[in-house]
């Protein structure tokens, strides 16, 4: 699987002369061909499929400053295969790279399109998640933590474990940080979460988390006090 998107199938061109068969046409279209399949690989990691460091940066700044302008935070997730290099000294790094595949695999299953799945380098990846706030990211970071805890990558006779470590942040807009600055304060919950003992997500202080579901409620609340119904927290 890659992160390919769909691409628009344009018209053949006419020639000039009105015939159907023309090199200069057909080598135009091969140019074009190539040039699409280039645009990709600058873009996109080879083994994993994932967009790669350098398209990660850029998007992160896109993203960050559509933050800026709507106030919808941008959610950043970074997580890292536990013991990785353990993995390679046991089994050889084919197995190695079997397991960055599978990981990605599954993070192109449990992102949207909208979001950002990156190889960040190594055995880290990254997940930008646009006009996400801080709850819905730790929620997508627990299912993906889940996930990879809970596929074997199959290895002839044998089941390796996988787990990973996950660290959450999100930016609001009206910070005045850099991409590098967001980037280290989300980078710090992923140490954060290999420090407590790895296989598990740390995020911003829960006190935000809870902020934000007491707002949840309180919308909920003025909604329903609209029709005169008592809202139900249960």
């Amino acid at each position: 699987m890659t992160q390919d998107t769909k691409q628009e199938v344009k018209p053949r061109p006419i020639c000039s002369a009105g015939e159907i068969d023309c090199p200069v046409i057909d080598e135009v279209l091969e140019l074009r061909s190539d040039n699409e399949k280039l645009r990709t690989l600058v873009r996109t990691d080879t083994l994993t499929g994932l967009f790669n460091f350098r398209h990660f940066i850029g998007a992160l700044e896109q993203e960050m400053e559509r933050s800026r302008r709507n106030l919808l935070p941008t959610g950043l997730v970074f997580v890292d295969l536990d013991f990785f290099k353990k993995v390679n000294d046991t089994w050889g790094h084919e197995v190695g790279n079997a397991a960055l595949i599978q990981t990605a695999e599954l993070m192109f299953a449990f992102t949207r399109k909208i979001d950002i799945p990156c190889r960040y380098g190594g055995e880290e990846f990254a997940i930008i998640l646009p006009s996400t706030d801080l709850a819905t990211s730790i929620q997508v970071a627990e299912r993906l933590r889940e996930a990879i805890e809970a596929k074997a990558l199959i290895n002839g006779e044998h089941n390796i474990k996988l787990t990973a470590s996950l660290g959450v942040d999100i930016y609001k807009g009206y910070e005045g940080e850099s991409p590098q600055e967001f980037i280290k304060r989300a980078d710090s919950y992923l140490y954060q979460a290999k420090q407590e003992g790895r296989n598990r997500v740390c995020a911003a202080h829960s006190e935000n988390t809870e902020t934000l579901t007491q707002v949840s409620h309180e919308e909920k609340d003025a909604l329903f006090g609209l029709f005169g119904e008592p809202a139900d927290d249960n």
